[in-house]
């Protein structure tokens, strides 16, 4: 509004009052003579005897408001009183400034969200949030790196990019140029031009910026000049600005060094401002067509010496910078990280919301990464908000980053826009083909020729999405365009596959391919990882509501067959990825990004279809975010055969809140950090009625004291009377002794757990105590327990032989790994020898047992009925040890079957103890000596008692025992005559090709009815083959043979065949009854695949080959698959792990395995293999092969 009325009285009066007698006088007389701007003079009459108050009314009467100041300065001027005239001037033009600030403060203290309903507004100051701008121009590969960026590493660039401008800076000398007269603020849609100067204009009304520097600050939006279609002046353009058309114009125009005009949006004036320099003007008061009139600000033709500070799209910088003279440039970037979390706090106002706000976005690396924009940040912001005021959790109902880039570009369109929905259309599948080939050829930076080739130009479509930028080239420049970020290009990218196709207007040199099978098999490639947020949002867009809003905003049409192939390529990799039981962190990946797909599609239907495929996960080595999370749980939740979850080493929590109401038989998470919430869950499903069986937590600490509490509500959930679990896992969990407590309640409470492993934790002697309360009551049903390596002593063996001698159920006890020492094991020994001891298995390894200790384990060998396996690995028994235990096995009341004492320093004197063991036990099956020192004497007196007619024991472990050639005659005896043994391990011994011949009689022996002989590790060449062939050809049950580790190579013999062509010629026997044969790491070359291969198309009893660790290369392969592809081949399993085997070796394989019926397994880990030649390979057998496992 004008100066008020009360106002301009006060002015006049005061103006008067200071005037002397003398000159009031002549004032009021040059008063009746005066004709201002011919509207006549006040009479002389009224005036003579008129006093200073008379005056003033006379004045505003006659000459009204608008005008009275007016005619007081042209009378004081007329009079030589130039000094009041001047007072009076500087008065009311201040008073009208002031007049003006409050006007602009009143016009743009509030803003309307892009949603705001009828009368909805938000104060700009609280809502503003400082953006980074820049004036410095960036370099090619920076500009590359800035699009390319995600996440924290975008805003590091983002905030290292160059020296930050603040918006009072903007005017300041720029290095050795003076004061700029012209700041051109560039900046991406959406990126916050507008709002910035929006917020210029409030600042300087408050006198926050510019102070003295500018008494008027003008607003002029482009979009509405676009609308004017009469001719204008600037005196026109300032008096919009003003609360009223009765400004002071000619004032505000007497000091254009202090004006500043912002001109808001050039990039949408549809101009073309190629006028000549003749048809500008200079006069600001002169009315001209809107072209003219800009123009002329531009170029500094009228008011010349005002400030100009306009806003633009890159895009329009070359057509604005051929208007404008020296001008000088910024660059609005966006928001740093800071300003992100700012903006949020802003937004909500509430801390707590901001905060759950903000941190939800953060653990998005894309949607983080786009919060630099402005616009994506209030969309971002007011989806959220929305979620929380309906009490919404966000890890469940967020919008997907595809749902936001969907917002985000729709709303460009609606807001930023105006052309028609035909030529939308037409410019948006350009931009779309552009995105798309830049995407292949991984171009980010287009030049104006790569446009030009998808019939783009730079219209108001490009300019919305596509940045223009300048970069020095030797001693010129080059334009460069770009999308605002990388992930935006890739959304265009993927929005080309969804779109329908029609007839485009692109030129013949563009090849324009919809080929969405291509994109997703090419995806699969490792090296292609690129393409992942592009299938990312593929899969987003897919989403049957994206497409109905694709559809309604942009007015195209979706593609249904493009959805159909992309529905069938989720099941085959799904059966595929399913299938693998792999390590392989890529392969881990891929899995993963495959979950992500399915999140972003957000349709249960095609998601439950989907996890079908995995009746088990099993994820390793994965740093997982709460986003990462809140995908994996989507999925979970959407899967119906479930059997079991395994996440090893998997950090970041679980947050399981997904897994509610799904069924799922073991849950696996080790080395997980889980924290309370993570255990809040699991006590929920414990305590519902689930299928769960298997819960394994090795590797999480309960050390702190939240995790306690996470304890106390496990241990809660174990005890409800829905839980069914059965086995529980702790190993490595820090439980103290005093956690016991809770742990002994859950065994007298629960009925079901009969499995717990507590192995490697520090609850020591006092914990067990603790635990053996619940062992003894009777409602205890646990029939294992792991106590192996926890700190433990003689103190804990009395609790334990007391639990040993009431609890009828324990049938396992593990105490491996800790010093009871020789009263601990006289006290559990007790226990052992009661009548009620129900124990079944009992692990003693390298608790510091030595020959004091075996007395009593000898009388419980005599005494205990139940004890069938006894391991006591690790122990210094001596000759003396062994002498006692002996005693006890040759008891007639003894019923061990499995007796375990690899490393226990027995030598050859001991061994006539166990010959007499062998010749009289009925019971020992199993006996386990490997570490041992036995020597030639010491195997022959052990196979005098495995030659004893009465002899039972089925498997003798030997390995690693010193046993040399020499001691192969006595094994050959036995061999031949023993009718109980079925396996032989003499891995480790140095046997050499003629032990090896020694061993062929025995086994040549057609009384001989050993099934499994392990020799790996035995330093035999190509000349023990010949030997083995026979056996193979003449033994009637051996059914294992294990060569590994052997240097049986392709070395050709004095016979003239190879080592491998004379073991093959055995296992061709018709004869032959070997079902497994082992030959990893034999030196097996190309050549030798040729006999292999013709034994997989003769032998009719060969169920599985272990050729891991041999280099056969290709030609090796191909030799094989001839076999595999032979009608008569049997082979069931084929290990072929670590062979450096690349994708061009495996063509022949997947040709064969098509052909291939009976092999169910192909073990094919640590190979150079790429996941899309498993992928493939399921496609081309999924049909045939559907039972065929690959391990990777």
């Amino acid at each position: 509004m004008a100066i008020t009325s009360s106002k301009i009285n006060d002015l006049l009066l005061c103006a008067l009052d200071e005037l002397s007698q003398e000159n009031f006088k002549r004032f009021k007389d040059k008063l009746s003579f005066i004709d201002f701007d011919g509207g006549g003079n006040i009479p002389q009459g009224p005036l003579e005897n008129a006093d200073r108050i008379d005056t003033k009314n006379l004045l505003v009467k006659f000459y009204g408001e608008d005008t009275v100041l007016d005619v007081a300065i042209e009378v004081f001027t007329q009079i030589n009183l130039r000094d009041s005239a001047v007072k009076l001037k500087e008065e009311k033009r201040k008073d009208y400034r002031m007049t003006y600030s409050e006007h602009i403060q009143e016009e743009y203290q509030f803003i309307e969200d892009r949603n705001a309903r009828l009368g909805e507004c938000v104060s700009l100051n609280r809502r503003y949030t400082q953006l980074l701008i820049v004036k410095e121009h960036r370099h090619w590969e920076a500009k590359q790196h800035e699009i390319m960026a995600t996440g924290k590493r975008h805003a590091e660039i983002l905030a290292k990019t160059a020296t930050p401008t603040k918006i009072e800076s903007l005017f300041d000398i720029d290095k050795c140029r003076p004061t700029p007269r012209t700041i051109v603020l560039q900046g991406a849609a959406g990126i916050g031009k507008t709002m910035t100067v929006r917020k210029i204009m409030l600042d300087w009304a408050s006198e926050k910026i510019y102070p003295g520097r500018f008494d008027y600050v003008f607003y002029i939006s482009c979009r509405e000049m676009n609308l004017s279609t009469k001719q204008i002046s600037v005196a026109d353009l300032i008096l919009n600005n003003c609360p009223d058309k009765n400004a002071p114009i000619k004032d505000i125009l007497m000091d254009p060094e202090k004006l500043l005009f912002i001109i808001d949006g050039f990039d949408e004036l549809k101009f073309s401002f190629d006028q000549q320099i003749i048809n500008l003007y200079t006069d600001p008061c002169e009315k001209q067509p809107v072209e003219i009139i800009l123009g002329s600000l531009f170029r500094k033709k009228v008011l010349p010496k005002s400030f100009l500070l306009i806003t633009t799209r890159p895009t329009a910088l070359e057509k604005l910078q051929n208007c404008l003279k020296f001008p000088h440039y910024a660059e609005i970037l966006g928001f740093s990280e800071e300003d992100r979390e700012e903006y949020f706090h802003k937004f909500f106002e509430d801390k707590k919301q901001a905060a759950k706000a903000f941190g939800f976005v953060t653990e998005n690396e894309i949607l983080f990464t786009m919060c630099f924009v402005p616009i994506v940040c209030w969309i971002i912001c007011t989806v959220i908000k929305q979620q929380i005021e309906k009490g919404e959790d966000l890890t469940q109902t967020s919008k997907t980053t595809t749902a936001v880039y969907m917002l985000f570009l729709s709303s460009l369109l609606r807001d930023h826009s105006c052309m028609s929905k035909h030529s939308r259309q037409t410019n948006l599948r350009k931009l779309c083909s552009l995105a798309r080939e830049g995407v292949w050829r991984k171009i980010i930076l287009f030049e104006e020729d790569d446009l030009k080739k998808h019939g783009l130009d730079v219209s108001n479509i490009q300019s919305l999405f596509l940045n223009k930028s300048i970069f020095q080239k030797d001693i010129d420049c080059e334009h460069a365009y770009s999308f605002i970020h990388l992930s935006f290009q890739e959304f265009f990218a993927a929005l080309f596959y969804v779109l329908e196709e029609e007839e485009e207007t692109v030129e013949e040199s563009v090849t324009v391919t919809k080929d969405v099978s291509k994109l997703l098999q090419s995806y699969e490639e490792p090296k292609n990882d690129y393409l992942m947020l592009t299938v990312r949002f593929l899969f987003g867009l897919l989403n049957m509501d994206r497409m109905k809003e694709i559809e309604k905003c942009l007015g195209c049409k979706t593609s249904l067959d493009t959805k159909s192939k992309v529905l069938n390529w989720v099941e085959e990799v799904g059966i595929a990825l399913a299938s693998l039981s792999s390590k392989d962190r890529n392969e881990n990946k891929f899995k993963f990004e495959l979950f992500h797909f399915l999140f972003e599609i957000q349709e249960e239907e095609i998601v439950t279809r989907a996890m079908d495929c995995f009746p088990r996960i099993h994820l390793e080595l994965t740093c997982f975010s709460k986003m990462k999370f809140t995908v994996l749980s989507f999925c979970l939740k959407n899967c119906r055969r479930m059997q079991s979850l395994f996440l090893c080493s998997c950090s970041g929590g679980t947050n399981w809140k997904g897994r509610r109401g799904t069924s799922c038989g073991s849950l696996l998470f080790p080395w997980c950090q889980l924290n309370y919430e993570d255990y809040k869950t699991l006590t929920s499903l414990l305590s519902a009625k689930q299928v769960l069986t298997e819960l394994d937590l090795r590797g999480n600490s309960f050390r702190s004291c939240m995790m306690n509490e996470g304890l106390s509500l496990l241990c809660e959930g174990l005890k409800h009377s829905n839980c069914m679990l059965q086995k529980l896992v702790l190993r490595n969990c820090c439980i103290s002794n005093s956690d016991c407590k809770q742990l002994a309640s859950v065994l007298s409470t629960n009925q079901n757990l009969k499995e717990l492993d507590l192995r490697g934790n520090n609850q020591g002697d006092a914990g067990v105590k603790l635990l053996c309360e619940g062992l003894k009551h009777p409602d205890c049903k646990l029939q294992k327990l792991v106590l192996s390596y926890c700190m433990l002593t003689a103190a804990c063996c009395q609790g334990l032989s007391c639990v040993l001698s009431t609890n009828q159920t324990l049938r396992e006890l593990d105490l491996e790994i800790n010093k009871l020492g020789y009263s601990g094991v006289q006290q559990l020994c007790e226990g052992l020898k009661h009548a009620t001891c129900k124990l079944e298995i009992l692990r003693l390894g390298h608790c510091g047992i030595i020959f004091y200790d075996c007395k009593y384990l000898a009388l419980v060998l005599s005494t205990n009925q139940t004890l069938k396996e006894l391991d006591l690995s690790g122990s210094k028994l001596g000759d003396l040890g062994v002498k006692q235990l002996c005693e006890g096995l040759k008891h007639p009341d003894c019923k061990l079957q499995k007796l375990m004492l690899g490393d226990c320093g027995i030598a050859a004197s001991g061994c006539k103890y166990f010959a007499s063991v062998l010749s009289t036990n009925q019971t020992l099956k199993e006996l386990d000596l490997r570490g041992s020192k036995l020597g030639d004497l010491g195997v022959k007196q052990l196979c005098e008692g495995l030659k004893h007619p009465d002899c039972k024991l089925q498997k003798l472990v030997l390995g690693d025992c010193g046993i040399v050639a020499s001691g192969c005659k006595y094994f050959a005896s036995v061999l031949s005559t023993n009718q109980t043994l079925k396996e032989l391990d003499l891995r480790g011994s140095k046997l050499g090709d003629l032990g090896v011949k020694q061993l062929c009689e025995g086994l040549k022996h057609p009384d001989c009815k050993l099934q499994k002989l392990v020799l790996s590790y035995c330093t035999l060449t190509a000349g023990c083959c010949g030997d083995l062939s026979t056996v193979l050809s003449t033994n009637q049950t051996l059914r294992e043979l294990d060569l590994e580790r052997n240097e049986l190579g392709d070395s050709v013999l004095l016979v003239g065949y190879s080592g491998m062509q004379q073991l093959c010629e055995g296992l061709k026997d018709k004869t032959c009854k070997l079902e497994i044969l082992r030959l990893g790491y034999c030196g097996i070359m190309a050549s030798d695949c040729k006999y292999l291969a013709s034994v997989l198309s003769t032998n009719q009893t060969l169920k599985e080959l272990d050729l891991g660790g041999n280099k056969q290369a290709n030609s090796g392969v191909k030799l094989l698959c001839e076999g595999l592809k032979h009608p008569d081949c049997k082979l069931q399993r084929l290990v072929l792990r670590s062979c450096d085997f690349k994708d061009a070796c495996m063509r022949n394989l997947s040709l064969a395995l098509s052909i291939n019926h009976s092999l169910n397994e192909l073990d094919l880990q640590f190979n150079l293999l790429s996941f899309p030649f498993v992928t493939h390979l399921y496609k081309e057998l999924k049909c045939r092969r559907s039972n065929l496992k690959i391990i990777m």
